[in-house]
């Protein structure tokens, strides 16, 4: 497996070859926080925003991690559900409650932040979202598929693969006391 810059755009990150089918993408916490850091300077170096709006779950901490790298204190949650399990999904992501007041983002300058852009239909629905009353809106994520029908801003990674991510790969905890 080999990494490729790809130099005809600087906003886009290493593209992944060789990827089959039963392979993984792994991210470890610790390589989470350098692809934070780097992804934080590829936006920090291009754009400034006011506000970095994170999709729950995934995106809660691509949102904190980049907000902390880049200065940023004035970050939200919007929560949208699309994935049910690996390779499950519904028809159409759908926002659930509650949603941002769409007045608290007028005028502003907006990256939104999530964990992957897989199919990219999530990230549509939020700039959708936001579209009517932010000043602009970018996207950040830590991976891109090939697929996805939005292509990111700003990407540290570009894949085929699924990922496992640390935060998601082991099961929920359960009560040790019951």
């Amino acid at each position: 497996m080999t990494a490729s810059t790809n130099s005809s755009d600087k906003n886009k990150g290493p593209v992944i070859d060789g990827a089959n089918e039963g392979d993984r993408e792994e991210l470890t916490y610790e390589k989470f926080g350098c692809a934070m850091r780097e992804l934080a300077q590829t936006v920090i170096d291009d754009y400034e925003p006011d506000l970095i709006l994170s999709i729950a779950r995934g995106g809660l901490l691509i949102g904190g991690a980049l907000g902390y790298a880049m200065g940023i204190k004035n970050v939200s949650v919007i929560n949208v559900e699309f994935y049910t399990g690996i390779n499950e999904r519904l028809e159409t992501p759908i926002m659930l409650p509650p949603t941002p007041d769409a007045v608290d983002l007028t005028g502003m300058k907006v990256l939104i932040a999530d964990d992957v852009a897989d199919t990219g239909k999530t990230l549509e629905l939020v700039q959708e979202f936001c579209k009517e009353t932010v000043k602009e809106s970018r996207t950040a994520v830590i991976y891109e598929k090939p697929r996805s029908v939005i292509k990111s801003d700003y990407v540290w990674k570009y894949t085929d693969k699924w990922i496992n991510f640390p935060w998601s790969t082991l099961p929920p905890v359960k009560p040790t006391n019951k």
